[in-house]
C-alpha cells in the first residue's frame, strides 16, 4: 500500500482527526490518528496489517516466533499481526505505571519477537515494551507500527517499520503555537485527560 491509499483508509474510517489533542506521549498535536477506529473493521485491520506483515517479512532477515504489543492502543494490531504472521501475539499491560505481563502471558527464553504498537510519537511506549520482552528472555528483532509520526526520526533501539510516516508537529503544554493554545485539548486515546 503506498501512503495515500493508508491515509485514504484513515480518512474513510474517519480516524484522521484536526484540533487540539493531547497524545499519549503528553504531547500536543494539531492532527490525531484514531488507530481504534480503522482497527474496528476487520477487513480494513487485515488489509493494513496485512500490508505491514508483507513489507517486515520481505525486508527483515530474522524469523518472527511472537508478537508482543502494549496495551492499550497495541493490543488489536499486535494480535492482527500475529495473525498475519502466523505466530501468537501476547500484550503488556500498565501495572503501577510500568509494563508487565499478566494473563499467564510468558515469553520463552530466545523467542524471537516482534513488538507491534498502533502508533509511535516519542517511541517511549515501545522502548518500555522491548525492555519487559528483553528482560523476560526474548530477542527483539524489529518493531512495528501503523504510524510514525516521527517519520522514521525515533530510535526504539531495533529496526523500527512502519505502515505510514508522517512528520506532524508535536509540542510540550508549555510551548504550544497561538492556534493551539487557544483551543481546548481533548485526549481521544486510551488515557484519558487528568
Amino acid at each position: 500500500m503506498n501512503r495515500e491509499e493508508v491515509l485514504g483508509q484513515f480518512r474513510t474510517a474517519g480516524a484522521l482527526l484536526e484540533g487540539h489533542f493531547v497524545l499519549s506521549s503528553g504531547l500536543h498535536s494539531a492532527v490525531y490518528l484514531q488507530c481504534a477506529r480503522v482497527l474496528m473493521d476487520a477487513k480494513r485491520a487485515a488489509l493494513l496489517c496485512g500490508a505491514l506483515a508483507e513489507r517486515i517479512t520481505s525486508e527483515l532477515e530474522s524469523e518472527i516466533d511472537l508478537v508482543v504489543s502494549p496495551a492499550m492502543g497495541g493490543v488489536v494490531v499486535g494480535y492482527e499481526m500475529g495473525r498475519q504472521l502466523g505466530v501468537p501475539s501476547i500484550f503488556t499491560e500498565r501495572v503501577d505505571g510500568e509494563f508487565q505481563l499478566r494473563r499467564g502471558f510468558d515469553i520463552p527464553e530466545g523467542a524471537r519477537v516482534l513488538m507491534a504498537e498502533d502508533v509511535v510519537t516519542t517511541g517511549l511506549s515501545s522502548r518500555e515494551c522491548i525492555d519487559v520482552i528483553t528482560r523476560l528472555g526474548g530477542d527483539v528483532v524489529a518493531a512495528s507500527c501503523l504510524v510514525d509520526r516521527s517519520n522514521g526520526k525515533v530510535d526504539v533501539g531495533v529496526p523500527l517499520f512502519s505502515l505510514l510516516g508522517l512528520e506532524v508537529p508535536a509540542y510540550e503544554e508549555t510551548n504550544l503555537p497561538p492556534e493551539l493554545a487557544s483551543t481546548p485539548a481533548i485526549k481521544p486515546g486510551s488515557r484519558g485527560l487528568k
